[in-house]
Order: C-alpha cells, then structure tokens, then sequence
C-alpha cells in the first residue's frame, strides 16, 4: 500500500546510518518493526509479579515426556 509521509530526513539519515539500510523503506520498516517489538517487550513487563504459579510443580519432568 503505497504512502506518502513527511518524515524528518535527519531520523530516516541515523537510522540508515546506524542500520546500515541502502534505502528509506529498508530503514523506516526496521524501524517500525524494533518499535513494535520495544512496546511489546514494555508491556510485558506490567505482567511481571502478577502470575500465580504452583511452586511444586515440576518442570524439569514435564519436559521430559
């Protein structure tokens, strides 16, 4: 799906740099693609503490089968 955005030319120069991306959409989809997964990786933290688990459970036998 074809788009037209202005996007600030400096970003899109540091993240080709950095990447080391020959083109703008190379740059702009990884970087779209890191974004998503930070968020993702942030949300799962508001998880942390608040999953019950069953201390006698065992993990080691369940892998085994």
């Amino acid at each position: 799906m074809p788009s037209n955005l202005a996007i600030d030319d400096n970003l899109i120069a540091q993240v080709q740099a950095l990447g080391g991306y020959k083109t703008k959409k190379a740059a702009v989809n990884e970087a779209l693609a890191e974004y998503i997964q930070h968020r993702k990786q942030l949300a799962l933290l508001d998880d942390f503490g608040t999953i019950d688990y069953d201390p006698t459970t065992d993990t080691k036998a369940g892998r085994r089968q």
